[in-house]
Order: structure tokens, then C-alpha cells, then sequence
């Protein structure tokens, strides 16, 4: 199964088990933390999950048992590229209410989200999750929340809200471009290096995207500069990735054709393109016994 073979195309999530008891969620089976009294946290900059929330403070520990700051910003980064798929307006909303809960300090109890909220970003992201392999969490199901009531986070109504939401630029390696023959093969041959590779990881690193191919990656092209050992271990990297879209790398099953440059000793991708067998210049490459001669 491909369960193994990223860590995150999506999301690769090692978040902890939770179970269910009267008045909510109690993380790790303590249901005294629900009750306990939560220190209110101003939210960091860093918690780019919820970049541009409505509020400013959050609770720890959080409603997925989250106790310290670290925690949450390891943990939350996975999620960020479900927000960036836009399959729901509230999808931020709703994973910002379980990372970082609204603190009020006149509440003991934390606030949660309403169970109409998770309901209708369930509808819409579960799919996109089954589409790269995840099922919805148990951890996410909506029959631990509350009913709408007072004291929940309710969905946005949509009849009555204009949408503020940003549509993320696409990650400039990414944009889809119509190029001959020609013109691919002279794009390769102003890069570093030209790898066919398979994605075995995705994770996010101070902003930027690492990607760690297959170790069966071919490599069709390299300058000198760039040897067979940095090909062999190969770490490739998608410059401020957390702040763009790549939907050419969203099928976790495809091949690619990556290309870069290498930039204080980094892998630094420039190009990414489907492998595509039909393509008559993808098939004279694949062809060829040797690297290609630039």
C-alpha cells in the first residue's frame, strides 16, 4: 500500500489516541484534563496553521492533548496542506478549534467545535484525504463533538459571509507550462540536474517543502558540480513550499521529471513536471542508455 510510502503528500500524522467520555473528548484517556484549568498562550507566528485566525490567544493543553507549544507546531504542520486544497472555507477554522482553542479566561471548560462544523468539513475533505490514501481520523470524528449550542464553534454561514479566503499563488516550479520538445529539453539543460523520480516523502521544514524521491530514481541529466552522491541521497527541496500550491505533485502514484539547480549545497528544485509515457520527447529520454549530453 502507499500508506508507507510518504510521509506526508497530504498529511503523515502521528497525532495521539483519544477517547470519548460525557462532556467531550478527554485526550489519553485523562479526563481530568479536560477540566483542568488551561493557561492561556498568545499564538505564535510560527503556528502557521492558523496564520490570520480571528483570535489571539489559545489554551494548552489543546483538545488533541497537546501540552506543550512544541507539540502543536510539529503536529499541525502536517494539516497545512488540507487547508491549501481549499475543499472546505472552514477547514481552517475547524482545525485551528482543536490545535489552537479560543482561551477565555473566564471559561474552565475549552470551547470546541460545534459538530456541524466538523460534519460539513468532513463532507468535503474526506475525499480529497481518500484521494492520497488517508481515511478521515478517528480522532476527527464528528460524534465526539457537541450539538450547536452557545458554547461551540458553529460554520460559517455561508449565505452571509463574502469570503476573504486567499487563493494560494501555485509554487513557481509547479506552474503548468506548455512547452514543445524542444523547449523541454532546453529547460533541462539549463538546470543542474534532471532526475525521473517517485516521491517516497514529503515534509515541511521552515516553510520550505523537502521531498525525498524512491531510492530507484533515475538520473537523466547532471552538471559537474553535482555528483552521483548527492544523486544517491538525494534531499530535494521546494523553496517557501508552505506558502504555494503544487498540484502536479498530488498523485502519489505518478512519476515525475524534477529538475533544479544546486544552491549552497541543496538540492533546489525548479521544475516539476508529470512523467508522461505518451509524450515523444519523454520517451527519447527514457530511451536513452546514457545521461543526456546537454
Amino acid at each position: 500500500m502507499m500508506h508507507n510510502r510518504i510521509l506526508v503528500t497530504f498529511m503523515a500524522l502521528v497525532l495521539p489516541v483519544y477517547v470519548e467520555a460525557i462532556h467531550g473528548m478527554y485526550p489519553f484517556g485523562h479526563p481530568e484534563l479536560f477540566y483542568k484549568k488551561s493557561n492561556c498562550k498568545p499564538i505564535p507566528t510560527t503556528l502557521l496553521l492558523c496564520h490570520d485566525i480571528e483570535y489571539s490567544e489559545m489554551r494548552l493543553p489543546n483538545l488533541l492533548g497537546h501540552e506543550t507549544m512544541k507539540e502543536v507546531l510539529q503536529q499541525a504542520s502536517s494539516w497545512i496542506p488540507l487547508v491549501q486544497k481549499q475543499c472546505h472555507p472552514d477547514t481552517k477554522k475547524f482545525l485551528c478549534s482543536l490545535f489552537a482553542p479560543v482561551c477565555l479566561d473566564e471559561l474552565d471548560e475549552p470551547i470546541q467545535p460545534c459538530r456541524t462544523l466538523c460534519e460539513r468539513v468532513e463532507q468535503s475533505c474526506a475525499p480529497v484525504m481518500s484521494a492520497f490514501g488517508y481515511p478521515w481520523p478517528d480522532m476527527l470524528d464528528c460524534s465526539r463533538f457537541p450539538e450547536d449550542n452557545d458554547l461551540c464553534i458553529p460554520p460559517a454561514i455561508v449565505d452571509h459571509v463574502v469570503s476573504t479566503t486567499k487563493v494560494p499563488k501555485v509554487c513557481d516550479a509547479c506552474k503548468d507550462k506548455e512547452e514543445n520538445d524542444n523547449e523541454i529539453i532546453e529547460n533541462l539543460c539549463k538546470n543542474d540536474f534532471a532526475l525521473k523520480i517517485k516521491v517516497k516523502e514529503i515534509s515541511y521544514i521552515n516553510g520550505d517543502t523537502k521531498i525525498i524521491p524512491e531510492t530507484k530514481s533515475k538520473t537523466i541529466y547532471k552538471l559537474n558540480g553535482v555528483t552521483e552522491r548527492d544523486l544517491k541521497k538525494t534531499v530535494l527541496w521546494l523553496k517557501d513550499g508552505l506558502q504555494c500550491t503544487c498540484d502536479e505533485i498530488n498523485d502519489i502514484n505518478a512519476p515525475y521529471l524534477v529538475m533544479g539547480q544546486k544552491l549552497d549545497g541543496n538540492l533546489v528544485l525548479t521544475s516539476i513536471k508529470r512523467w508522461q509515457r505518451g509524450h515523444r520527447e519523454f520517451k527519447r529520454i527514457a530511451r536513452s542508455n546514457r545521461k543526456l549530453q546537454c
